[in-house]
């Protein structure tokens, strides 16, 4: 938090940053930095692209002013599945790229709400994956998805940890903590990135995001209900077996 915040000053009017990171998958202190840009007066902007359904995302206790996020990463639902929060007192400073059907509304097509009328109805763009949301939602409560959440949180904590260990390398965040929930990275050392992602695939049909960060590289792994722990032990001896024809 005291690291993010200092670089806030007093020309910042807008802060935007992601509830989890795409490349280091870190969950970030959006709750408690949206508390206090509200007291400085500043606009909040959340990506919550990794959060729903890997979180439980409250956008009222969240507290941010504008959060979007994709339903098809965590939720279960189809790509194109996504949502847009914007804060009713703020909803006038909204404006489309592309023109919806409401944007000149008569008294028989308007919804009575300017910010629905103008970015509900895109034309011949298909609602099915969104339409789909409901049931995605029902069958993650169906299926004891806190449950869920902790057991894919287990293995991927198995799977930091045997890949460190395996490397001799030190975790990015601890183990035992909050900083990571479903999505999390794991270091590697000096690899060729592409041959590594092309042979994981080839030789052990494993699909996974091989990460440069500034001078570091990672694993990121994502482990969801369907996983078990097999397919961590794939994708250990799969980087086990190939980093020798791999290393740079």
């Amino acid at each position: 938090m005291d690291e993010f915040w200092s670089g806030v000053n007093p020309q910042t009017k807008v802060i935007y940053l992601s509830m989890i990171t795409s490349p280091t998958a870190l969950r970030m202190p959006v709750e408690k930095i949206c508390q206090l840009a509200r007291k400085k007066g500043i606009l909040t902007i959340v990506d919550a692209a990794h959060a729903p359904g890997q979180l439980q995302v409250d956008l009222q206790m969240l507290g941010a002013d504008i959060v979007f996020g994709n339903c098809h990463k965590w939720m279960l639902a189809p790509k194109g599945s996504a949502f847009l929060y914007v804060r009713s007192d703020i909803q006038k400073i909204i404006e489309p790229l592309v023109v919806s059907w409401g944007f000149q509304t008569t008294p028989e097509t308007t919804t009575g709400s300017r910010f629905i009328d103008i970015l509900q109805w895109a034309g011949t763009n298909d609602p099915s994956a969104y339409l789909s949301v409901p049931a995605a939602i029902q069958f993650m409560q169906d299926n004891d998805w806190s449950d869920v959440r902790v057991e894919s949180n287990r293995l991927l904590r198995i799977a930091i940890y045997e890949i460190c260990n395996e490397f001799n390398l030190k975790p990015v965040y601890p183990l035992e903590s909050h900083f990571f929930a479903q999505m999390g990275i794991a270091p590697l050392p000096g690899v060729n990135l592409n041959l590594l992602k092309k042979l994981l695939y080839t030789k052990y049909k494993v699909e996974v995001p091989l990460i440069q960060w500034h001078d570091k590289q990672f694993v990121r792994i994502s482990v969801q209900g369907y996983n078990t722990r097999s397919d961590i032990d794939v994708l250990v001896r799969g980087l086990t077996e190939l980093m020798p024809q791999v290393m740079v």
